[in-house]
């Protein structure tokens, strides 16, 4: 049987796009076969091309988003660059656009007006706090809405808030703009209109707040900021070991911790005990239950800690630093690393999560330089060389 093509071949994106929010959303449309038209400003392209060179010269955030993209580089406040994206725009399926709060408005490439105009494009506005309300046109970056999203108020230590280790206000959007972007296409194969998507950070964020804001909206209390330790459930943390490793341990019920302390903590009695027995008196004795448990794992070695708890049948993980997980032995057995080309050579990259057995495989292509495209895309919309040479000359594309 032929392999089924993958789901966006023959759709077309143009993407107003820079930081995470919009290029991470349009990378999951590239990396299902869809062609990404990527938009960048003449003078140094998506800012966060200057994040860091921590990938061999190219930044980090960039090459994670962008692989698989077309780069044309021209100046939208000149009405020559503007006139190129509109032409692009006329022959696609998708635009997606995160600039600041009212740009894209100011430049005729909003939502609204690109539906106006051309009934079957479904176009994307992503924004930090929404088109209307008080926040609208405050600036939003992903710290800050990791603060007001209230993600940062439920992470860390009892004493000291911290925001997440990743941009997740950032990638809450743009994973809500990539399934948008899919449903809208499935609605115009029924009707055959696109129409406008809308995103914002602050609602991305705050849907996936989902638990703790429940528990505060209907139990009255926010959950307890408790480091690695779960809230409401012990032991549930991460223990040290003999050889300087940290194991994670979670125990989700009573059978579980009767089987934990007979066969890890060598202590049968512990699952009877009226102070351990039942989850909530480990909880209300939780330094008590995690110095027990903490002891009889420090005594051992990582890998013997691991293979007690797992032959305990007990939900069990160690704590792994990045290097560790660019070694994972599951990544690595499930084969999911490949190598992407990009302007200084090979760079390894993930596969993408959604995974199309009987498919094509994932399009991963290469991460674009700036402006790689440009003369290409140029001649696309039926620009002349003349033209072309002029647009150059007056640093309107490069």
């Amino acid at each position: 049987m032929e392999p089924q093509p993958l789901p966006l071949t023959g759709i077309t994106v143009v993407a107003v796009e820079q930081a995470v929010s919009a290029p991470f959303a349009t990378r999951q449309l590239a990396d299902l076969g869809a062609r990404v038209i990527k938009v960048e400003r003449i003078d140094g392209g998506d800012f966060a091309r200057g994040y860091d060179t921590a990938a061999r010269g190219l930044a980090s955030h960039f090459v994670w988003c962008n692989r698989g993209k077309e780069s044309i580089a021209v100046d939208l406040k000149d009405p020559r660059g503007l006139d190129v994206v509109r032409r692009l725009v006329r022959d696609a399926d998708v635009f997606v656009q995160n600039l600041a709060q009212g740009a894209a408005a100011r430049l005729g490439l909003d939502a609204a007006t690109l539906c106006a105009a051309h009934p079957r494009l479904i176009a994307v506005d992503i924004s930090g706090y929404g088109a209307g309300g008080p926040y609208a046109d405050k600036r939003a970056y992903d710290m800050l809405v990791q603060c007001e999203a209230g993600l940062v108020s439920v992470t860390g230590t009892p004493a000291q808030p911290v925001k997440a280790g990743i941009p997740a206000a950032d990638i809450a959007a743009a994973m809500y703009a990539f399934s948008g972007v899919l449903a809208a296409l499935v609605r115009r194969g029924v009707t055959g209109r696109g129409g406008p998507v809308e995103v914002s950070m602050l609602e991305s964020l705050a849907e996936w707040m989902g638990h703790p804001l429940h528990h505060t909206l209907h139990g009255g209390t926010a959950p307890a900021r408790t480091g690695l330790a779960h809230a409401v459930i012990a032991p549930y943390d991460a223990y040290p070991t003999a050889d300087g490793g940290r194991v994670l341990l979670s125990v989700q019920n009573d059978r579980e911790w009767r089987r934990l302390a007979e066969q890890v903590l060598a202590r049968p009695e512990l699952g009877t005990d009226p102070a351990f027995a039942t989850n909530a008196a480990r909880v209300a004795h939780r330094e008590r239950t995690d110095e027990l448990v903490g002891k009889a794992l420090g005594a051992l070695g990582t890998d013997e800690a691991l293979a007690r708890l797992e032959g305990a049948g007990l939900a069990c993980a160690r704590l792994r630093d990045l290097h560790e997980v660019a070694d994972h032995p599951q990544l690595a057995a499930r084969e999911r690393w490949r190598e992407v080309g990009s302007p200084v050579g090979p760079l390894r990259a993930l596969l993408p999560p959604i995974t199309l057995p009987g498919g094509d495989a994932a399009r991963m292509g290469d991460v674009p330089a700036l402006g790689e495209h440009t003369e290409e895309l140029l001649r696309a919309v039926g620009m002349t060389d003349d033209e072309i040479a002029a647009l150059r000359r007056d640093g309107v594309a490069a």
